[in-house]
Protein backbone atom coordinates (compact mmCIF):
# COMPACT_ATOMS: atom_id res chain seq x y z
CA UNK A 1 0.00 0.00 0.00
CA UNK A 2 0.96 3.17 -0.58
CA UNK A 3 1.94 5.88 2.56
CA UNK A 4 -0.91 7.94 4.12
CA UNK A 5 1.22 11.27 3.15
CA UNK A 6 1.80 10.06 -0.72
CA UNK A 7 -1.76 8.60 -1.23
CA UNK A 8 -3.87 11.72 -0.11
CA UNK A 9 -1.04 13.58 -2.30
CA UNK A 10 -2.34 11.89 -5.02
CA UNK A 11 -5.76 12.54 -3.92
CA UNK A 12 -5.65 15.73 -3.81
CA UNK A 13 -3.90 15.99 -7.49
CA UNK A 14 -7.00 14.32 -9.10
CA UNK A 15 -9.39 17.03 -8.87
CA UNK A 16 -6.93 19.66 -10.86
CA UNK A 17 -5.73 17.07 -13.10
CA UNK A 18 -9.54 16.05 -14.28
CA UNK A 19 -10.36 19.07 -15.26
CA UNK A 20 -7.69 19.71 -17.61
CA UNK A 21 -8.62 17.02 -20.24
CA UNK A 22 -11.24 18.06 -22.82
CA UNK A 23 -13.55 15.05 -22.23
CA UNK A 24 -13.74 15.54 -18.55
CA UNK A 25 -10.85 12.81 -17.88
CA UNK A 26 -8.19 12.16 -21.06
CA UNK A 27 -7.68 13.31 -24.29
CA UNK A 28 -6.49 10.32 -25.71
CA UNK A 29 -4.81 6.89 -24.52
CA UNK A 30 -1.20 6.01 -25.06
CA UNK A 31 -0.85 1.76 -25.05
CA UNK A 32 1.84 -1.02 -24.79
CA UNK A 33 1.41 -4.12 -23.45
CA UNK A 34 1.17 -7.54 -24.77
CA UNK A 35 -2.30 -9.73 -26.41
CA UNK A 36 -4.21 -8.28 -23.33
CA UNK A 37 -4.27 -5.20 -25.05
CA UNK A 38 -2.99 -5.79 -28.64
CA UNK A 39 -5.65 -4.37 -31.05
CA UNK A 40 -4.21 -5.67 -34.44
CA UNK A 41 -0.34 -5.38 -34.28
CA UNK A 42 0.65 -9.31 -34.32
CA UNK A 43 -1.32 -9.02 -37.48
CA UNK A 44 0.00 -6.06 -39.27
CA UNK A 45 3.82 -7.67 -38.29
CA UNK A 46 2.58 -11.46 -39.55
CA UNK A 47 1.11 -9.71 -42.92
CA UNK A 48 4.60 -8.16 -43.42
CA UNK A 49 6.83 -11.31 -42.39
CA UNK A 50 4.29 -13.83 -44.53
CA UNK A 51 3.74 -15.61 -41.08
CA UNK A 52 0.67 -17.89 -40.39
CA UNK A 53 -0.52 -17.16 -36.69
CA UNK A 54 -3.86 -18.67 -35.19
CA UNK A 55 -4.21 -15.44 -33.13
CA UNK A 56 -4.81 -13.42 -35.84
CA UNK A 57 -7.29 -15.28 -37.78
CA UNK A 58 -11.47 -16.15 -37.84
CA UNK A 59 -13.18 -16.71 -35.69
CA UNK A 60 -10.96 -14.32 -33.66
CA UNK A 61 -13.18 -10.68 -33.55
CA UNK A 62 -16.10 -12.80 -34.37
CA UNK A 63 -18.09 -10.72 -32.23
CA UNK A 64 -16.91 -7.13 -33.42
CA UNK A 65 -18.93 -5.02 -35.70
CA UNK A 66 -16.66 -5.61 -38.69
CA UNK A 67 -15.76 -9.18 -37.69
CA UNK A 68 -12.03 -8.55 -38.21
CA UNK A 69 -8.99 -10.68 -36.52
CA UNK A 70 -6.75 -8.41 -34.76
CA UNK A 71 -7.64 -9.34 -30.84
CA UNK A 72 -6.91 -12.31 -28.92
CA UNK A 73 -10.38 -12.55 -28.24
CA UNK A 74 -13.87 -13.03 -29.79
CA UNK A 75 -14.46 -9.37 -30.08
CA UNK A 76 -13.88 -6.20 -27.40
CA UNK A 77 -10.83 -5.92 -25.01
CA UNK A 78 -10.51 -4.02 -21.49
CA UNK A 79 -9.08 -1.43 -23.67
CA UNK A 80 -11.64 -0.80 -25.86
CA UNK A 81 -14.13 -0.72 -22.81
CA UNK A 82 -11.89 1.82 -21.71
CA UNK A 83 -11.84 3.54 -24.66
CA UNK A 84 -15.59 3.89 -24.95
CA UNK A 85 -16.26 4.82 -21.61
CA UNK A 86 -14.09 7.67 -21.75
CA UNK A 87 -15.82 9.43 -25.28
CA UNK A 88 -12.58 8.09 -26.77
CA UNK A 89 -12.42 5.63 -30.72
CA UNK A 90 -11.37 2.20 -30.26
CA UNK A 91 -7.13 2.81 -30.20
CA UNK A 92 -5.93 2.11 -33.32
CA UNK A 93 -2.37 0.04 -33.82
CA UNK A 94 0.46 1.51 -34.37
CA UNK A 95 1.85 -0.91 -37.48
CA UNK A 96 -1.50 -0.68 -38.99
CA UNK A 97 -1.62 2.88 -39.16
CA UNK A 98 2.15 3.65 -39.64
CA UNK A 99 1.92 1.82 -42.82
CA UNK A 100 -0.52 3.58 -44.42
CA UNK A 101 -0.11 6.72 -46.28
CA UNK A 102 -1.88 9.09 -44.06
CA UNK A 103 -1.77 12.24 -41.86
CA UNK A 104 -0.37 10.14 -38.37
CA UNK A 105 -0.83 13.73 -36.34
CA UNK A 106 -5.03 13.01 -36.83
CA UNK A 107 -5.46 9.36 -36.70
CA UNK A 108 -2.66 9.26 -33.43
CA UNK A 109 -4.09 12.44 -31.56
CA UNK A 110 -6.90 10.86 -29.84
CA UNK A 111 -4.76 7.61 -29.56
CA UNK A 112 -2.23 4.63 -30.22
CA UNK A 113 -1.25 0.54 -29.22
CA UNK A 114 1.76 -0.43 -29.28
CA UNK A 115 1.32 -3.46 -27.64
CA UNK A 116 1.93 -6.65 -29.79
CA UNK A 117 0.26 -9.81 -28.72
CA UNK A 118 3.25 -12.36 -27.93
CA UNK A 119 5.58 -9.20 -26.46
CA UNK A 120 7.24 -9.59 -23.29
CA UNK A 121 8.90 -7.02 -21.08
CA UNK A 122 12.62 -8.08 -21.16
CA UNK A 123 14.27 -7.65 -24.79
CA UNK A 124 15.01 -11.35 -27.05
CA UNK A 125 18.55 -11.36 -26.42
CA UNK A 126 18.31 -11.17 -22.13
CA UNK A 127 15.52 -14.19 -22.42
CA UNK A 128 17.39 -16.38 -24.54
CA UNK A 129 20.42 -16.01 -22.43
CA UNK A 130 18.66 -17.80 -19.99
CA UNK A 131 17.35 -20.51 -22.31
CA UNK A 132 13.55 -18.50 -23.21
CA UNK A 133 12.49 -17.67 -27.13
CA UNK A 134 9.94 -15.54 -27.95
CA UNK A 135 8.26 -17.64 -31.07
CA UNK A 136 6.10 -14.96 -31.65
CA UNK A 137 7.41 -11.62 -31.43
CA UNK A 138 10.49 -9.27 -30.51
CA UNK A 139 8.92 -6.36 -30.06
CA UNK A 140 9.50 -6.51 -26.41
CA UNK A 141 8.60 -3.02 -24.22
CA UNK A 142 11.57 -1.36 -25.13
CA UNK A 143 10.61 -1.79 -28.58
CA UNK A 144 7.51 -0.49 -28.27
CA UNK A 145 8.53 2.23 -26.47
CA UNK A 146 11.27 3.14 -29.38
CA UNK A 147 7.92 3.14 -31.96
CA UNK A 148 6.14 5.21 -29.48
CA UNK A 149 9.42 7.93 -29.81
CA UNK A 150 9.24 7.34 -33.01
CA UNK A 151 6.26 8.49 -33.75
CA UNK A 152 6.00 11.62 -31.66
CA UNK A 153 6.73 13.98 -34.44
CA UNK A 154 3.97 13.38 -36.58
CA UNK A 155 1.88 13.65 -33.73
CA UNK A 156 3.14 16.49 -32.04
CA UNK A 157 5.40 18.04 -33.39
CA UNK A 158 7.96 20.22 -31.32
CA UNK A 159 9.09 18.77 -27.31
CA UNK A 160 6.55 21.37 -25.79
CA UNK A 161 3.31 20.19 -27.51
CA UNK A 162 4.77 16.45 -27.41
CA UNK A 163 5.01 16.70 -23.55
CA UNK A 164 1.47 18.59 -22.98
CA UNK A 165 0.28 15.49 -25.16
CA UNK A 166 1.36 13.07 -23.75
CA UNK A 167 0.57 14.88 -20.33
CA UNK A 168 -2.89 14.98 -21.66
CA UNK A 169 -3.29 11.23 -22.17
CA UNK A 170 -3.97 7.79 -20.22
CA UNK A 171 -0.97 5.56 -20.62
CA UNK A 172 -1.79 2.19 -20.16
CA UNK A 173 1.18 -0.02 -19.15
CA UNK A 174 0.13 -3.38 -20.48
CA UNK A 175 -0.31 -6.10 -19.01
CA UNK A 176 3.12 -6.52 -20.06
CA UNK A 177 5.82 -9.38 -18.28
CA UNK A 178 3.83 -12.41 -18.32
CA UNK A 179 4.90 -13.75 -21.33
CA UNK A 180 7.79 -13.93 -20.19
CA UNK A 181 7.27 -16.46 -17.80
CA UNK A 182 4.18 -17.90 -20.39
CA UNK A 183 6.61 -19.46 -22.50
CA UNK A 184 9.04 -21.51 -20.98
CA UNK A 185 6.13 -22.87 -18.70
CA UNK A 186 4.21 -23.87 -21.99
CA UNK A 187 7.14 -25.67 -22.83
CA UNK A 188 7.43 -27.65 -19.87
CA UNK A 189 10.06 -25.87 -17.69
CA UNK A 190 9.25 -25.59 -13.76
CA UNK A 191 8.04 -22.36 -12.79
CA UNK A 192 10.16 -21.75 -9.67
CA UNK A 193 13.14 -21.85 -12.52
CA UNK A 194 12.51 -18.54 -13.49
CA UNK A 195 11.49 -16.89 -10.13
CA UNK A 196 14.80 -15.21 -10.13
CA UNK A 197 13.49 -13.04 -13.41
CA UNK A 198 10.55 -11.00 -11.73
CA UNK A 199 12.51 -8.44 -10.16
CA UNK A 200 14.65 -8.16 -13.79
CA UNK A 201 10.50 -8.28 -15.28
CA UNK A 202 9.45 -5.91 -12.97
CA UNK A 203 12.25 -3.48 -12.63
CA UNK A 204 12.26 -2.98 -16.75
CA UNK A 205 8.19 -2.20 -16.78
CA UNK A 206 9.11 0.54 -13.70
CA UNK A 207 12.01 1.87 -16.22
CA UNK A 208 9.65 2.08 -18.98
CA UNK A 209 7.26 3.98 -16.30
CA UNK A 210 9.57 6.34 -15.34
CA UNK A 211 10.82 7.60 -18.62
CA UNK A 212 7.30 8.32 -19.80
CA UNK A 213 7.08 10.14 -16.62
CA UNK A 214 9.70 11.94 -17.70
CA UNK A 215 8.28 12.31 -21.17
CA UNK A 216 5.27 14.40 -19.22
CA UNK A 217 2.99 11.74 -17.93
CA UNK A 218 0.90 12.34 -15.86
CA UNK A 219 -1.27 9.29 -15.62
CA UNK A 220 -0.73 6.00 -15.82
CA UNK A 221 -2.12 2.68 -15.33
CA UNK A 222 -0.18 -0.17 -14.63
CA UNK A 223 -1.93 -3.51 -14.44
CA UNK A 224 -0.53 -6.36 -12.43
CA UNK A 225 -0.97 -10.13 -13.74
CA UNK A 226 -4.05 -12.18 -14.20
CA UNK A 227 -4.56 -15.37 -12.30
CA UNK A 228 -2.80 -17.38 -14.40
CA UNK A 229 -3.65 -20.79 -12.74
CA UNK A 230 -7.22 -20.46 -14.01
CA UNK A 231 -6.44 -20.63 -17.83
CA UNK A 232 -7.04 -23.35 -19.69
CA UNK A 233 -3.50 -24.06 -21.27
CA UNK A 234 -2.13 -24.42 -18.10
CA UNK A 235 -4.90 -26.91 -16.92
CA UNK A 236 -4.19 -28.76 -19.57
CA UNK A 237 -0.23 -28.54 -19.89
CA UNK A 238 0.10 -29.51 -16.16
CA UNK A 239 0.15 -33.27 -14.50
CA UNK A 240 -3.14 -32.70 -12.47
CA UNK A 241 -2.37 -36.12 -10.45
CA UNK A 242 1.25 -33.49 -9.53
CA UNK A 243 -0.46 -30.10 -8.92
CA UNK A 244 -2.97 -28.71 -6.64
CA UNK A 245 -6.34 -27.06 -7.00
CA UNK A 246 -8.40 -24.32 -5.41
CA UNK A 247 -11.12 -26.58 -4.46
CA UNK A 248 -13.36 -23.44 -5.09
CA UNK A 249 -12.27 -22.16 -8.39
CA UNK A 250 -10.71 -25.27 -9.81
CA UNK A 251 -7.44 -23.07 -10.53
CA UNK A 252 -3.84 -24.35 -10.39
CA UNK A 253 -2.61 -22.67 -6.99
CA UNK A 254 1.02 -23.27 -7.85
CA UNK A 255 0.68 -20.44 -10.47
CA UNK A 256 -1.74 -18.24 -8.95
CA UNK A 257 0.79 -17.54 -5.95
CA UNK A 258 3.52 -16.77 -9.08
CA UNK A 259 1.30 -14.22 -10.24
CA UNK A 260 0.42 -12.91 -6.89
CA UNK A 261 4.35 -12.60 -6.05
CA UNK A 262 4.91 -10.52 -9.54
CA UNK A 263 1.73 -8.53 -8.81
CA UNK A 264 3.25 -8.03 -5.11
CA UNK A 265 6.74 -7.30 -6.38
CA UNK A 266 5.23 -4.84 -9.05
CA UNK A 267 3.15 -2.67 -6.52
CA UNK A 268 5.87 -2.28 -4.27
CA UNK A 269 8.23 -1.00 -6.89
CA UNK A 270 4.98 1.31 -7.65
CA UNK A 271 5.11 3.15 -4.07
CA UNK A 272 8.16 3.82 -4.55
CA UNK A 273 7.85 5.42 -7.92
CA UNK A 274 4.98 7.53 -6.12
CA UNK A 275 7.42 8.37 -3.25
CA UNK A 276 9.80 9.92 -6.41
CA UNK A 277 6.84 11.48 -8.49
CA UNK A 278 4.37 12.55 -6.37
CA UNK A 279 2.87 15.26 -8.58
CA UNK A 280 1.91 11.66 -11.36
CA UNK A 281 -0.97 9.11 -11.38
CA UNK A 282 0.24 6.40 -10.64
CA UNK A 283 -2.38 3.62 -10.80
CA UNK A 284 -2.39 0.08 -10.09
CA UNK A 285 -5.11 -2.38 -11.79
CA UNK A 286 -5.81 -5.39 -10.08
CA UNK A 287 -6.48 -7.51 -12.99
CA UNK A 288 -5.96 -10.21 -10.71
CA UNK A 289 -8.84 -9.80 -8.60
CA UNK A 290 -11.40 -8.24 -10.64
CA UNK A 291 -10.72 -11.83 -12.78
CA UNK A 292 -10.93 -13.58 -9.54
CA UNK A 293 -14.16 -12.48 -8.69
CA UNK A 294 -15.40 -14.33 -11.96
CA UNK A 295 -13.37 -17.20 -11.34
CA UNK A 296 -15.06 -17.92 -7.83
CA UNK A 297 -18.56 -17.76 -9.12
CA UNK A 298 -19.15 -17.88 -12.91
CA UNK A 299 -22.77 -18.88 -12.64
CA UNK A 300 -23.40 -15.98 -10.64
CA UNK A 301 -22.80 -13.55 -14.17
CA UNK A 302 -24.08 -15.28 -16.44
CA UNK A 303 -20.75 -17.76 -17.62
CA UNK A 304 -23.19 -20.61 -17.58
CA UNK A 305 -20.63 -22.93 -19.49
CA UNK A 306 -18.00 -22.22 -16.62
CA UNK A 307 -14.33 -20.34 -16.58
CA UNK A 308 -11.86 -22.91 -17.31
CA UNK A 309 -13.13 -24.56 -20.73
CA UNK A 310 -12.31 -22.71 -23.66
CA UNK A 311 -15.00 -21.24 -25.99
CA UNK A 312 -12.60 -21.94 -28.91
CA UNK A 313 -10.38 -25.27 -29.04
CA UNK A 314 -9.07 -29.00 -30.10
CA UNK A 315 -10.79 -30.60 -27.32
CA UNK A 316 -9.95 -31.90 -24.41
CA UNK A 317 -11.20 -31.19 -20.48
CA UNK A 318 -10.72 -27.96 -20.78
CA UNK A 319 -11.26 -27.79 -25.31
CA UNK A 320 -7.20 -26.90 -25.13
CA UNK A 321 -5.08 -28.60 -27.33
CA UNK A 322 -1.82 -27.02 -28.70
CA UNK A 323 -2.07 -28.62 -32.27
CA UNK A 324 -5.46 -27.45 -32.68
CA UNK A 325 -5.30 -24.40 -31.78
CA UNK A 326 -8.64 -21.84 -32.26
CA UNK A 327 -7.41 -20.24 -35.65
CA UNK A 328 -6.72 -23.46 -36.94
CA UNK A 329 -9.24 -25.48 -39.45
CA UNK A 330 -8.96 -28.34 -36.71
CA UNK A 331 -10.18 -26.34 -33.61
CA UNK A 332 -14.06 -25.81 -33.11
CA UNK A 333 -15.86 -22.95 -32.20
CA UNK A 334 -18.59 -22.34 -29.41
CA UNK A 335 -22.15 -20.91 -30.57
CA UNK A 336 -22.43 -19.07 -27.61
CA UNK A 337 -18.99 -17.42 -26.16
CA UNK A 338 -20.82 -14.98 -24.02
CA UNK A 339 -21.18 -18.07 -21.83
CA UNK A 340 -17.73 -18.84 -21.47
CA UNK A 341 -15.18 -16.86 -19.56
CA UNK A 342 -12.50 -18.55 -21.28
CA UNK A 343 -12.05 -17.50 -25.22
CA UNK A 344 -9.16 -19.82 -26.43
CA UNK A 345 -7.34 -21.30 -23.32
CA UNK A 346 -5.05 -18.58 -22.75
CA UNK A 347 -7.24 -15.66 -23.71
CA UNK A 348 -10.82 -14.65 -22.21
CA UNK A 349 -14.19 -13.79 -24.09
CA UNK A 350 -15.10 -10.10 -24.59
CA UNK A 351 -18.32 -10.60 -21.99
CA UNK A 352 -16.24 -11.46 -19.44
CA UNK A 353 -13.20 -8.43 -20.80
CA UNK A 354 -16.24 -6.47 -20.14
CA UNK A 355 -17.05 -7.51 -16.77
CA UNK A 356 -12.90 -6.84 -15.70
CA UNK A 357 -13.06 -3.46 -17.15
CA UNK A 358 -16.03 -2.69 -15.10
CA UNK A 359 -14.74 -4.17 -11.87
CA UNK A 360 -11.17 -1.76 -12.52
CA UNK A 361 -12.82 1.59 -13.51
CA UNK A 362 -15.85 1.65 -12.38
CA UNK A 363 -15.41 -0.62 -9.17
CA UNK A 364 -12.87 -1.31 -6.30
CA UNK A 365 -9.53 -2.71 -8.05
CA UNK A 366 -7.89 0.15 -8.57
CA UNK A 367 -5.35 1.82 -6.43
CA UNK A 368 -5.99 4.54 -6.27
CA UNK A 369 -9.58 4.06 -7.48
CA UNK A 370 -10.26 5.46 -11.17
CA UNK A 371 -13.51 6.92 -10.28
CA UNK A 372 -11.47 9.41 -8.27
CA UNK A 373 -9.14 10.40 -10.80
CA UNK A 374 -11.44 10.71 -13.62
CA UNK A 375 -15.15 11.47 -11.98
CA UNK A 376 -17.74 9.05 -12.08
CA UNK A 377 -20.35 11.25 -14.30
CA UNK A 378 -17.82 11.98 -17.24
CA UNK A 379 -17.71 8.13 -17.54
CA UNK A 380 -19.96 5.88 -19.62
CA UNK A 381 -20.38 2.18 -19.15
CA UNK A 382 -20.06 1.76 -22.72
CA UNK A 383 -22.60 -0.75 -25.50
CA UNK A 384 -23.47 -3.84 -23.41
CA UNK A 385 -22.60 -2.64 -19.93
CA UNK A 386 -25.17 -3.29 -16.99
CA UNK A 387 -25.19 -0.51 -14.04
CA UNK A 388 -24.14 -3.72 -11.78
CA UNK A 389 -22.76 -7.22 -11.47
Amino acid sequence: MTSSSGYLVILMLSCSFSSMYGNGCYNSIISFGDSLADTGNLKQLAKFSNRVISFVLPPYGESLPDQSPGRCSNGRLIIDFLAESLGLPLVPPYVHVHQKETDNAVVFRQGVNYAVAGATALNSQILEARGIVNPMTNASLDVQLEWFKRSLPSICGNASDCRNFIGHSLILMGEIGGNDFNFPVLEGKPIDEFKSLVPLVIDTIVSAINELIEMGAQTLVVPGNFPVGCLSTYLTVYDSEVEEYDPTTGCLIRLNEFAEYQNELLQTKLNQVREFHPDVNVIYADYYNAAMKIYQSPDKFGFTNGALRACCGGGGPYNYNLLAECGLASATVCDQPDTYVSWDGVHLTEAAYRLIFKNLFHGPYTTPQFTSLCPSSTLQLGAGLSSSI
